[in-house]
């Protein structure tokens, strides 16, 4: 059962920084894919800050936040036109 809920966090996770870094989501599998790098990123970072997310609502959080770092990081990778 955890399994389905790492899913469905990373896809809402990935479906809110979409739309906050955006304006609108990436798609279903790449919301997921996002929201999931973004659980690891988040949780990472808060690590090292001594900070643990806890429960639903925090894991939640923690994954938009990297999810945010990380689709920030993608776009420095990005080339300009």
């Amino acid at each position: 059962m955890s399994f389905i809920w790492f899913i469905l966090i990373g896809a809402v996770a990935g479906f809110v920084a979409g739309k906050l870094f955006r304006g609108n989501g990436f798609g279903l599998f790449v919301n997921i894919i996002v929201g999931i790098i973004g659980g690891f990123l988040g949780g990472w970072i808060f690590g090292l800050f001594g900070l643990k997310s806890i429960g639903i609502i925090g894991s939640l959080i923690t994954s938009v936040i990297g999810a945010i770092i990380f689709l920030w990081i993608v776009s420095l990778f990005k080339r300009k036109n």
